[in-house]
């Protein structure tokens, strides 16, 4: 199929394909998914778009829930990313959560569906406390790479970029990316599938250097991420529930896009341009 024309896109994941920090659950998530429907739509306008995408699923739950659906569709294409719910939770088995991903890559590639993928930055260089996963964040990125190769599926290399840990493409949660953080994850994705008008521009640094806390503003910045999200997050886990408990997902069926330019970089945080894929 040439570069960039497609009939069908379908996304698979958690909560960063479903959108979380780019809108809100009242006016409407985006996500990059969504906007790499919108860039796919300018070289094929009859683009049609499913998400299936669902927050707080594991590698295990977005391959047993999502993929029977996403092969029903038949998609040209498919992106297919999970895994940083698996990395954070207490026992985490690299190989097991690539087994996952890479049935996922099997399966669609088999059918026929271009795939794509990415891999995932060092959380701890966005969030300190979290140094202990860094060695995780390693071996599970090599093996999607691997399982990659395997398949022929394309990854998006967003893992090693130093702008991919600039806390401005990040949310206050500093687990989902931040409207800006979305709109580059989709320029990474739309450059490793070669579109038209895509280039290597989302690797850039951002113009205006970043301003970060030291010292005790530094401690007292980490205490209160930890009071407003780690402490919730430990509770749900100590609950045995999941932020997308009763979810489904929020775009099930395969519908018309609307065309989306290239991202400028000029939309204001949980503002939906007018061109962002809609339902119709």
């Amino acid at each position: 199929m040439p570069s960039g024309e497609y009939l069908r896109y379908v996304a698979l994941g958690d909560s960063q394909t479903e959108g979380l920090g780019d809108g809100d659950d009242i006016t409407g998530l985006r996500g990059w998914a969504d906007r790499l429907a919108g860039q796919l739509a300018v070289g094929s306008p009859g683009l049609q778009y499913a998400n299936l995408a669902v927050r707080g699923r594991l590698a295990a739950q977005v391959h047993a829930e999502q993929l029977g659906p996403a092969l029903a569709l038949r998609p040209d294409l498919a992106t297919v990313v999970a895994g940083v719910n698996d990395l954070i939770r207490p026992r985490f088995d690299a190989n097991e959560v690539a087994g996952h991903l890479e049935a996922m890559f099997a399966e669609l590639t088999a059918q026929g569906t271009h795939v794509a993928t990415l891999t995932f930055p060092d959380i701890a260089r966005i969030t300190p406390l979290a140094r202990p996963i860094s060695s995780r964040v390693a071996a599970l990125n090599h093996r999607i790479r691997a399982a990659a190769l395997r398949h022929g599926v394309i990854v998006a290399e967003t893992s090693h970029h130093p702008v991919v840990t600039d806390p401005r493409l990040w949310s206050q949660d500093r687990l989902h990316a931040s409207p800006l953080g979305h709109e580059r994850i989709a320029a990474a994705v739309a450059h490793a599938l070669h579109l038209p008008g895509s280039s290597d521009s989302w690797t850039h640094p951002l113009s205006s250097p970043v301003v970060t806390p030291s010292g005790w503003r530094a401690a007292v910045t980490e205490l209160r991420w930890a009071a407003a999200f780690l402490g919730p997050w430990l509770g749900r886990r100590l609950r045995g529930r999941s932020s997308g408990d009763g979810r489904t997902a929020k775009r099930p069926h395969l519908l018309p896009v609307q065309a989306l330019p290239m991202g400028s970089e000029t939309d204001p945080p949980g503002k939906r341009s007018a061109d962002s894929p809609q339902l119709s």
